[in-house]
């Protein structure tokens, strides 16, 4: 018969922050500034211990399991966005297309309203998140935003407005698609 044993061990990450940027920790609250402006998120850090230098943040688990590892790694990957966003701005790029029925898109405050979608007589609305710029050049939407997680809900707000039901896809293919996140081509 066999035992077995949960091995923990010791795990760190080491995040370098550049200059011009400050972090503060104050309990489950992070905060990070630097030339685009302030983030602030609340991160549940759990058995995580934190060392802060100038140059670095270390985070550490003494005795670590899988599932720390995970919240590691999930922890490293928020505070690198929120690094990347408060030195410059992520940018979604979208694309308009109609074969059927030109329809237009026009930002009005905190919403995007799209008019004659599919020849529809009732306008669809976009929410757009708080804190997120919305650029419209004849067939191409460009949205920018410090937070990642708010320029990528204002790209995906307007896919769903646009989502087809009850109707082939295949042949209306009539909507608004991303076409680029943070630089990288979908």
């Amino acid at each position: 018969m066999h035992i077995f044993i949960k091995m923990k061990k010791g795990l760190s990450k080491e995040i370098k922050i550049p200059e011009g940027i400050k972090l503060k920790i104050d309990g489950k609250e992070l905060s990070i500034s630097g030339p685009l402006g302030e983030l602030k998120r609340e991160l549940d850090f759990g058995k995580l211990d934190l060392e802060q230098t100038k140059e670095e943040l270390v985070l550490k688990y003494d005795r670590s399991t899988k599932n720390e590892k995970r919240m590691m790694n999930t922890i490293t990957a928020h505070i690198k966005n929120m690094i990347q966003g408060v030195e410059e701005k992520f940018e979604y790029k979208l694309k308009i297309c109609f074969g059927h029925f030109p329809f237009t898109v026009k930002v009005d405050g905190n919403r995007a309203i799209i008019k004659n979608f599919l020849g529809e007589k009732i306008e669809r609305i976009a929410k757009i998140p708080e804190g997120v710029e919305v650029d419209i050049q004849k067939e191409i939407i460009t949205v920018k935003s410090s937070d990642k997680e708010k320029a990528g809900q204002a790209a995906a707000n307007f896919e769903a407005a646009t989502k087809i039901k009850g109707r082939d896809i295949r042949i209306f293919q009539d909507g608004v698609y991303i076409l680029e996140k943070c630089g990288r081509a979908v």
